[in-house]
């Protein structure tokens, strides 16, 4: 169940309550609307808390993807390729023991975030290449 329908589930039996109480049908109406505007109002913060919870992990994906230690660029790259090499010796089953459903849960989270990774990395460098062209087209447009 996503946060969405978790909040619009909160606020569901509010609605049918007021559908049965013996009032006038604009009554009815007018603290349906009232429910609802509180609902889109939650809603409307838990997008902005996502939209910056996402922000947040861009800024670190990026911070790391630009520092300036190696391990920093590339723990991530390593971190997979650990795992791919777990992956495999534990499919022809050359490990010691068996990969737990833990591991492949982390590996899921660990893939996600590479991937996320990855593509931050690429965007911020796209922004960055052509940042300089932009300042210099509107230094061209001044003069």
């Amino acid at each position: 169940m996503n946060v969405f329908s978790f909040i619009s589930s909160i606020f569901e039996p509010a609605t049918k309550l007021i559908d049965e109480i013996h009032t006038s049908d604009e009554e009815k109406l007018q603290l349906q609307a009232q429910i609802k505007s509180v609902e889109n109002e939650l809603l409307a913060k838990v997008m902005d808390y996502e939209s910056q919870l996402l922000k947040s992990k861009t800024a670190i994906i990026t911070a790391e993807a630009t520092g300036q230690s190696w391990l920093q660029r590339n723990w991530r790259p390593i971190t997979m390729i650990t795992f791919l090499v777990l992956v495999v010796l534990d499919s022809f089953g050359l490990l010691a023991f068996r990969l737990s459903e833990d591991a492949w849960t982390l590996l899921k989270i660990g893939l996600g975030g590479y991937v996320a990774g990855r593509s931050a990395e690429k965007i911020t460098q796209q922004y960055l290449q052509a940042r300089p062209a932009e300042s210099k087209n509107s230094g061209i447009a001044k003069g």
